[in-house]
């Protein structure tokens, strides 16, 4: 699926403003005042969902013997809850041969030793498709320690700890305050007083009872030694040093992270060690090329199929295989790709004394491993080097922050405190001790210090804002991963951040930030007293509580929006909790599987503040509910949040917000990126203003006959599961419900798939009824023979391996894979799990009940033993249509309609006979089922047919990511982007903003990428002395007729020559009759004409009118609303 399906389209935004994507990145000397900035193609933003509760879980896992081949079950039982499981075998027994039976195995196939633990796929899938199997059972070896249990240190623990980590250790001195009720979410009113770490410990256990949490309170250098990873929220620079450079000596070294966020600034250091190996720097799949040709040169050039374009760049290493002719490029030997283009490369190799390519090859990436060797931080600070650049327009902004930063240690190390909100005084002695810092830089430090900057810095140093601990929570998390793992390339080593566009327009003055002994004291310390009124007084609607939802609900709740009697916040979503959501969506427990996720949601974040003022909805937002979603609901609104997971609904809500003029704060994630893009009124362009081009799929010929990627395979083993255990049982239902009724419909319908549909009713209730388990395993086995063997057959005989296309070509040339039939064993264990799978399902739609018997292996090879399997010839007269329909036999000589009739008169016998009350039992996919045999069926469709092509074969999860369309989802990413949302936030509830204020933002925690920009402003039209943009609507009051409406606009030069409503014209000057309704009213022309009834809760009417300018040509204008009284 193309990114932007999940991303959404809106970062058309960000890239109109920025720069082409690039795979380089650009690096200047720190010294010269620069930073680092890093960019990759960035595909377009928008949402996607899920997230949640802590979830009580079973923390030992239950270990299971296997039995005998004459005794083990091959149906499965569900897994055990906890996400992770021992199994105490050391061999597979006959029971393996079905996928996911709490057998783990290595990346190489081979079964651990000993007692590896097992990962709940069903649990951690989304989680999985971003790390894959090994990072994660890299991250449920490690044990990470977080010091600093303040808003950032409970956000980077709430990550981990849904992440999966075996082990998390909390370390805290201090007590809970009140005020930091507004940035940790496990603390409450009663634990003030209480220690920070212990107080927090119970709720962030609550998260996953798999990982251990601890506490402690009293910490000992060489208690480091027992952790992979550990991370400091709120040390003095002299202990981080000092606890630098022990994990760095520890052998192996302990990767150390330094971070804060103090106020509307923050930064992250990390050190991973002298030398630290990064396995995959960005995660995504190798990339791959189909070779059309290869020349014997020095150097060789080599040519792909145009089906899609190359992701090569020069330097990349790349291995050949089933390569023909030129076979010396088989040795699976790495090479070095010099200048790349879309569809060929050069390559650095010396082929004029290989072989003459033939055909066929496929290229692929070889991902290499990265060693970064890290500056201590006693150095670094001295020696920074690079910094990672988040924002262009503040190109200079990461050294001075460097100073600030190390200013405001100074400032604490010497007077005891924070500097006070809005006390100049102490602004002036940090910004006195940043001068001597800058001063004493023998490279020359910060050529002019932004002093306004660091006023702004120094007044809300001492505040934890939700917001910036829920964003930088995101970042670390992702960066302890990293350092448990290897996975992704790590920060390396500062970044430095701010967002002070978010403070108000006006300045604020010592009396406004004063503290008032509340739970919003930080915030109040930042914003003052008036921003923190409009939170409380706000009127928000969230779109979703998925895993956006979820964390947009909790920091709400800690900003305190929403939390008067005026505020109110409305969130809907239509969706229930499932258990695969139960990996993100924090405010989600198990035993909440099954119920609606609005309503869940909210009771979980009136815990942690009950003073949010919160209604629950489980109305999809639509035009079917515009009765509840009225203008009354929207007119009252100050803000709308989209937590939403489809471009679909987002395109709806944007209309909405479009229509009745509201912000929309729009965001998305898709495995470590994320993006936000910010909607406001008159400001901005609207969210659908870009669109991503559409996204490419593959002709159905090529899914039928002609596939050459798994994810072929894979499209059309789901598209086969649909139509036999869905399609025909609905079918054949709807006949066996009325039987003359249906027959009479197919009689008279001209729809040219009538055929196909009477087939598989014929098919499914004639030839193939099922009436024992044994006559399910024999379908199941001619299934086999017919898609595995005769189909093969039919198509190598119909098109041979020496075939010529009608251009004089191969017609086996790249991208085709000449195929090669299978011949059925029982002993191959693929081949018994289709067997099986296909089986169980089949029973499952004619309600046949499994025999106890079947249970046993050698059974069921007895019953597939037992099959008369007919010998197969094939057709002269096939055709193998090579277009919309795919691969399907016909004969040219029959007509369609005598068939038809045929069938209709065997049906029509079979009425007669038709057993009393029976119907079959359709079957939806369902992907995260572990024990239900749907991707048991689906994985073994596409791995038998790609063993038909020699495509590589995949396993069951993998092909849950694709043929479940699973969009890949992690905390961390969702994390960063409702904390970069809740910034902007600030900004449209204090009002009075620039479009300059406001950011757009993509990221990639990954790489990792920052990217921000101002939001692209909305087209303008302009005509005489009259301009407009989406925004605007022309509102005309009173009941006019249709003459008045056309003289209304002919008084602004504007010739309207037809007017719409819904999809109706009710108006149009090339109709002579239509003049004769120029004076009835617009209201009652919609009603007669276009049957649009005005709702008793509105009391207007849209309409569209087309007009042209005094010189005829067309000019597009806004919408116009008659308003009337009822």
């Amino acid at each position: 699926m193309g990114i932007g399906l999940y991303l959404g389209f809106g970062l058309a935004a960000v890239v109109s403003t920025l720069f082409a994507a690039t795979a380089e990145c650009v690096s200047v000397p720190a010294t010269r005042k620069t930073c680092v900035f890093l960019m990759i193609g960035v595909g377009v933003l928008g949402g996607a969902l899920f997230y949640m509760l802590p979830r009580k879980r079973p923390g030992a896992a239950k270990a299971a013997k296997l039995a005998s081949a004459e005794s083990e079950p091959l149906l499965k039982t569900p897994k055990v809850e906890s996400p992770i499981s021992s199994s105490n075998s050391a061999s597979p027994s006959p029971s393996d041969l079905m996928e996911g039976r709490g057998i783990t195995y290595d990346t190489d196939g081979s079964k651990y030793n000993g007692k590896p633990p097992e990962i709940d796929e069903d649990l951690h899938s989304r989680q999985l498709a971003v790390y894959g199997r090994e990072t994660m059972r890299k991250l449920i070896k490690s044990n990470v320690f977080i010091s600093g249990l303040s808003g950032l240190g409970a956000e980077i623990a709430k990550n981990l700890v849904l992440a999966g980590v075996k082990s998390v250790t909390l370390h805290d001195e201090d007590s809970v305050q009140l005020r930091d009720l507004s940035s940790n979410f496990f603390l409450s009113e009663d634990d003030v007083g209480k220690n920070r770490a212990l107080a927090s410990l119970p709720k962030l256990q609550e998260l996953n009872h798999a990982v251990s949490v601890s506490s402690l309170t009293d910490l000992k250098l060489s208690t480091l030694s027992n952790f992979q990873a550990v991370v400091f929220t709120n040390i003095s620079l002299e202990k981080a040093i000092k606890y630098d450079d022990y994990c760095r000596k520890h052998e192996p070294p302990i990767a150390f992270i330094k971070a804060e966020v103090r106020g509307l600034f923050g930064n992250i250091f990390c050190d991973f060690g002298p030398e630290f190996t990064v396995v995959d720097v960005d995660g995504e799949e190798p990339h791959m090329g189909i070779i059309a040709f290869i020349s014997n040169d020095n150097p060789a050039i080599v040519s792909c199929v145009d089906d899609e374009r190359l992701e090569f760049q020069d330097g990349d290493l790349v291995v050949f295989s089933e390569v023909e002719g030129m076979t010396e490029l088989n040795d699976g030997k790495p090479r070095r790709v010099k200048n790349a283009r879309p569809y060929s490369f050069t390559l650095e190799e010396d082929t004029t004394s290989f072989g003459r390519y033939e055909k066929g090859g496929i290229v692929t990436q070889v991902k290499q491993p990265k060693v970064l060797k890290f500056k201590p931080l006693r150095d670094a600070l001295r020696d920074p080097g690079d910094f990672l650049l988040s924002d262009f327009s503040k190109f200079d902004r990461p050294q001075l922050l460097h100073l600030g930063f190390q200013a405001l240690d100074k400032f604490r190390n010497n007077f005891g405190h924070f500097p006070a909100a809005g006390s100049s005084k102490d602004a002036e002695k940090l910004i006195a001790l940043a001068v001597e810092i800058n001063e004493n830089i023998e490279d020359g430090g910060v050529a002019e210090i932004d002093t306004k900057l660091l006023h702004q810095f120094a007044s809300g140093s001492g505040a934890i804002l939700n917001p910036m601990a829920a964003m930088f929570g995101g970042i670390v998390g992702q960066e302890v991963v990293k350092a448990c793992s290897g996975k992704f390339h790590p920060l390396y080593q500062f970044f430095y951040f701010d967002s002070v566009e978010s403070l108000p327009v006006e300045t604020l003055n010592p009396g406004e930030v004063e503290p008032q002994n509340c739970r919003y004291d930080d915030q109040i310390c930042v914003f003052g007293h008036k921003l923190q009124k409009r939170l409380e007084d706000a009127k928000v609607f969230i779109v979703g509580s998925g895993a956006l939802g979820c964390e947009f609900l909790k920091n709400l709740a800690l900003m305190g929006v929403c939390c008067s009697s005026k505020g109110k916040l409305t969130i809907t979503d239509d969706d229930i909790i499932e258990k695969s959501n139960l990996s993100r969506q924090f405010l989600f427990r198990d035993w909440n599987i099954g119920q609606a996720k609005s309503t869940v949601a909210a009771s979980a974040s009136t815990s942690i503040n009950p003073s949010l003022h919160i209604e629950a909805l489980t109305d999809r937002a639509s035009p079917d509910t515009e009765d509840v979603f009225n203008d009354a609901f929207w007119d009252r609104l100050d803000v709308v949040i989209n937590a939403l997971d489809n471009v679909t609904a987002r395109n709806y809500i944007d209309s909405r917000c479009l229509y009745f003029q509201k912000p929309l704060l729009e965001s998305g994630t898709l495995g470590t990126k994320c993006n936000t893009q910010m909607v406001i009124p008159h400001l901005t362009e609207n969210y659908g203003a870009s669109r991503d081009p559409p996204e490419k799929q593959a002709p159905m010929c090529t899914l039928h006959s002609f596939p050459h990627n798994i994810d072929h395979c894979l499209t059309w083993a789901r598209s086969e599961f649909d139509g036999l255990l869905e399609k025909t049982p609905n079918e054949v239902n709807s006949f066996l419900l009325n039987p003359s009724e249906y027959l009479s419909a197919m009689r008279n319908n001209t729809d040219p798939q009538i055929r196909a549909r009477l087939e598989c009713v014929v098919e499914c209730l004639l030839k193939e009824r099922c009436e024992t388990f044994q006559d399910c395993v024999t379908w199941a086995r001619l299934k086999f023979e017919d898609y595995f063997v005769n189909r093969v057959k039919q198509l190598t005989f119909t098109f041979p391996k020496d075939s010529i296309s009608s251009s004089g070509t191969p017609f086996w040339s790249a991208p085709k894979r000449f195929p090669e039939p299978l011949q059925f064993s029982p002993s191959d264990p693929a081949h018994l799990r289709f067997i099986m799978a296909a089986s169980i399902l089949r029973a499952e739609t004619f309600g046949i009940p499994i025999p106890d018997s079947f249970k046993s292996p050698s059974v069921l090879v007895d019953a597939v033993n037992k099959v008369v399997v007919p010998e197969f010839k094939p057709s002269q007269e096939a055709n193998i249509m090579n277009d919309m329909n795919g691969f399907t036999l016909t004969s040219p000589s029959v007509d369609d309609g005598h068939v038809i009739d045929d069938l209709i008169g065997r049906l029509e016998k079979y009425a007669e006979k038709l057993p009393s009350g029976f119907r079959m039992n359709p079957i939806q996919f369902e992907k995260d089922d572990d024990t239900n045999y749907h991707m048991d069926l689906i994985t073994a469709l596409a791995n038998l047919r790609a063993r038909n092509y020699k495509i590589p074969e995949v396993d069951k999860l993998k092909a849950k990511f694709i043929a479940g369309r699973i969009i890949p989802a992690i905390a961390t990413s969702t994390a960063l982007a409702t904390g970069l949302v809740c910034l902007e936030l600030y900004k449209v509830l204090a009002g009075e903003h620039k479009r300059e204020d406001y950011r757009n933002s993509f990221a990639n925690l990954a790489l990792p990428l920052f990217s921000m920009a101002e939001p692209v402003p909305p087209k303008v039209t302009k005509y005489r002395d009259m301009s407009w943009t989406v925004w605007d609507r022309w509102i005309i009051n009173g009941d006019i007729t249709l003459r008045e409406l056309l003289q209304w606009l002919e008084e602004k030069h504007l010739h309207a020559y037809s007017v719409s409503c819904a999809s109706s014209f009710i108006y149009n000057s090339l109709l002579p009759n239509h003049n004769e309704r120029l004076d009835k009213k617009v209201v009652d022309l919609a009603r007669d004409f276009a049957k649009v009834e005005v709702p008793p809760y509105r009391n207007h009417l849209d309409i569209l009118v087309a007009c042209e300018d005094d010189d005829g040509d067309d000019i597009d204008i806004p919408l116009i609303s008659i308003v009337f009284s009822r």
